[in-house]
């Protein structure tokens, strides 16, 4: 048994560990997360859960930070007893959560990697079954499994991690992530994304008689009925599906992937960093006679943000995408992002505003 309880802290230890620091990593992505969470939990239970959206940021930092230092915590056997106690509540949670959006097919990826690694409903459940299980056998041997620290020593190291996680999360929020993974990354192809890596195969299954019969062609003779179409190269499939850009005057999108752009990005003005967009003015203006072409991509509707843009003095064509996608391209509101060809040459956060010297060289101006 005690290999048994070994191998459960060290397995739920590390997970915890690297699953919240994919999310300290992008607490932006993950408040998205819980902010779609929210809104399905207030039409199907109550409308109260829409109180926490305004601040589902602040709640993904504390539970992204939780994560990882529970995950120490257990690593190193400090009180055990809470430890335990917080995991097991924290798990019975994540389990309804993961088996609601699965069954009822309420939200697609539960983001309990991140973007680092997509699970499907059923694949997010599944993993929270295990953990509950091994977590039930750590609650229950909680007394048995001796502190490798003293209690002083180990609540300095929890209380430390825990600061330091959440310097980390700001530190994200106020830049970008450390490491996208995203299909907007930095030296991404969008339009090589756009498309599928390979031919799609199919396998049809089809039935006659009464029977099920598998085709990887659809059969031309007559008799069958279309039953289910399953796909069996799914990785083959376009990492992006959804993005485009449009105004009243049509479609833009393969527009935006043509020569040197630079997109700024702001999915809501009335959440946007007002006073940054005197300096994003100033770079706009230096790369005017240039050959960068600077586009503004917003999912705010159009009487709104023309009221905006004249009161930053925004003086740049804009066209709308949804929002989803521009959060997905760009942790930031606003930001920028410098494509090539529609390559990803660079992105920034409205803090880091860079030079137009920079914007040149990345450009290979």
């Amino acid at each position: 048994m005690k290999i048994v309880i070994l191998l459960a802290r060290y397995f739920v230890g590390l997970l915890f560990i690297f699953s919240g620091m994919i999310k300290v990593n992008d607490p932006v992505g993950t408040a998205i997360k819980m902010e779609e969470y929210f809104e399905v939990f207030a039409g199907d239970f109550a409308s109260f859960f829409h109180f926490f959206v305004p601040y589902a940021l602040e709640i993904a930092v504390f539970l992204s930070v939780l994560e990882v230092v529970l995950g120490i915590a257990l690593l190193l056997s400090i009180r055990m007893n809470v430890t335990s106690w917080i995991l097991l509540l924290l798990i019975l949670f994540f389990t309804f959560l993961t088996f609601y959006s699965a069954y009822f097919n309420k939200v697609t990826d539960c983001g309990c990697f991140g973007d680092a690694i997509k699970l499907t409903p059923w694949q997010s459940f599944y993993k929270d079954i295990i953990l509950l299980v091994l977590i039930i056998v750590l609650f229950i041997y909680r007394k048995n499994i001796k502190p490798i620290l003293k209690v002083s020593t180990g609540d300095i190291v929890t209380g430390t991690s825990f600061v330091i996680g959440i310097i980390i999360a700001i530190y994200a929020i106020r830049h970008l992530p450390f490491v996208d993974f995203r299909a907007y990354k930095v030296g991404a192809n969008i339009p090589a994304a756009m498309q599928p890596s390979e031919d799609l195969r199919y396998k049809y299954i089809m039935t006659k008689d009464g029977e099920e019969h598998e085709f990887e062609k659809y059969p031309t003779d007559g008799g069958y009925e279309f039953k289910e179409m399953i796909l069996l190269n799914p990785e083959a499939q376009p990492k992006i599906t959804d993005y485009s850009v449009w105004n009243d005057e049509g479609d833009f999108t393969d527009q935006t992937l043509e020569g040197n752009k630079l997109l700024v990005v702001t999915y809501d003005v009335k959440k946007s960093d007002s006073e940054s967009f005197q300096e994003i003015n100033n770079l706009l203006t230096d790369i005017d006679n240039s050959n960068i072409t600077s586009w503004v991509l917003t999912a705010t509707d159009g009487a709104t943000f023309e009221t905006f843009r004249h009161e930053v003095q925004l003086a740049a064509p804009y066209f709308f995408a949804d929002a989803t996608v521009l959060k997905t391209i760009l942790r930031a509101n606003p930001g920028l992002i410098l494509l090539k060809d529609g390559v990803v040459k660079g992105k920034w956060h409205n803090n880091d505003i860079p030079s137009s010297q920079e914007i040149m060289t990345l450009i290979g101006s």
